[in-house]
């Protein structure tokens, strides 16, 4: 029984830390095109998830937690609007480091994970259930 409500808290702090990439994901593609409105203002940055093992001493597991999110320094991209209120005197504008691409890839692996976690959860129930009845 221990085993299995270990493998349940490992699960779910598996799933709480890809739910919280799940969101920094959104964010990110919800902010793809966003323009700074000032010259000389920097446009949104692109978060990035970092995970770290936390150990849980009630019941000796290890437990996956959000270490940080933290901003891409990546280069900023440059597009040429010289009409835009934030163009440079060349014409050019700072557009966020964002990819969508990237984005659509690390939501999929999140996603990915997630479901892995809920299948965890799954078994473990159905082995606890199997037992019960094996007990009756």
């Amino acid at each position: 029984m221990d085993e299995l409500k270990s493998a349940n808290a490992i699960a779910v702090s598996g799933m709480n830390a890809q739910a919280r990439r799940l969101r920094v994901v959104a964010e990110n593609m919800a902010n793809a095109d966003s323009l700074p409105q000032a010259p000389g203002a920097e446009p949104y940055r692109r978060k990035i998830v970092t995970f770290k093992t936390e150990l849980d001493r009630s019941n000796g597991t290890n437990l996956v937690k959000v270490a940080n999110v933290s901003q891409d320094q990546s280069d900023l991209a440059r597009k040429f609007d010289p009409s835009h209120p934030a163009a440079d005197r060349e014409g050019y504008v700072l557009a966020p480091n964002v990819n969508p691409l990237i984005e659509l890839m690390d939501m999929r692996e999140a996603q990915r994970s997630y479901e892995a976690n809920m299948n965890v959860i799954s078994a473990s129930k159905s082995m606890l259930s199997k037992t019960i009845d094996m007990l009756r």
